[in-house]
């Protein structure tokens, strides 16, 4: 039945964050997908539930991908204001409602302390790796995720 909260739950909502997650050195970190062993990234993930504000998504997303707690003390989240809109890959489309072809992505910097412990989820990455900005961005597969990575001076926590 349209409107069925059973029926959304199975969809992804096209609402999603980037969180470039970095040292105060400007180390950035990536991580490598499971489900596309030739993507590196930094922490994406939807929104669970339409109502779910950005930020909220940020820190949940960062917890569950790399166990790193974004309020934690040392810790600073800030939303850059920035958002990204593309087309959804393909391959991942079957996970959205038929007919979404577009994702609205809002970017997230997180400052945490150098030699922050990061436990991946195995489900959903396979390693991990700390790169200096300029080369965290060369490494990363999508374009709006390396374009990020070389804005990061711009927005670092001071």
């Amino acid at each position: 039945m349209p409107g069925d909260d059973s029926e959304a739950a199975r969809h992804k909502i096209p609402e999603s964050v980037l969180v470039v997650v970095y040292t105060p050195a400007l180390e950035v970190l990536l991580i490598r997908r499971t489900d596309a062993p030739e993507f590196w990234q930094s922490v994406t993930g939807s929104k669970d539930r339409p109502d779910e504000s950005y930020e909220a998504t940020a820190v949940r997303e960062v917890w569950e991908e790399t166990g790193i707690d974004a309020r934690a003390p040392g810790c600073c989240l800030s939303d850059w204001y920035l958002e990204n809109v593309y087309a959804i890959y393909p391959q991942w489309r079957h996970r959205y409602a038929p007919g979404v072809l577009m994702n609205t992505e809002r970017v997230f910097g997180l400052q945490v302390p150098a030699g922050t412990p990061v436990r991946l989820n195995p489900r959903e990455h396979l390693e991990w790796r700390w790169l200096p900005w300029l080369e965290a961005a060369d490494a990363c597969y999508s374009s709006s995720n390396a374009e990020a990575c070389l804005l990061l001076p711009r927005f670092a926590a001071g």
